[in-house]
C-alpha cells in the first residue's frame, strides 16, 4: 500500500479539477480525497497499489485537464486513516 499528499499549484481552482481527479483516481481504484486549499493550490490524498497510485501521480504531473502554469509536489505521507473510496472534500 503507498500513501501520498500530491500537492498541485497554478491555475487549479475553479477550472475543474478536483472533478478530473476524482474521476481519474476511481478509474485507478486509488482512495482518498482532493480538496481546495486556502492558498489557491488543490492537495490530492492518495492510497492504494504502488502502480495505481503512481499511475494518478503521473497524470497529475502530465497536467490535469484544463489547469495552467501547473506544478506538483508529491510527498510520502504516514498518516493510518483508511478511506474506503474517494471523493471531494470541499
Amino acid at each position: 500500500m503507498k500513501r501520498v499528499l500530491i500537492q498541485l499549484t497554478g491555475k487549479v481552482q475553479g477550472v475543474g479539477c478536483r472533478h478530473a481527479t476524482l474521476t481519474k483516481a476511481r478509474t485507478l481504484g486509488v482512495t482518498g480525497y482532493v480538496t481546495n486549499c486556502a492558498d489557491g493550490s488543490v492537495e490530492i490524498l492518495a492510497q492504494g497499489n504502488d502502480p495505481a497510485v503512481d499511475s494518478l501521480i503521473a497524470w497529475c504531473e502530465v497536467g490535469v485537464p484544463c489547469t495552467d502554469g501547473l506544478r506538483v509536489t508529491v510527498n510520502e505521507d504516514q498518516g493510518d486513516d483508511i478511506y474506503l473510496d474517494f471523493s471531494i472534500v470541499r
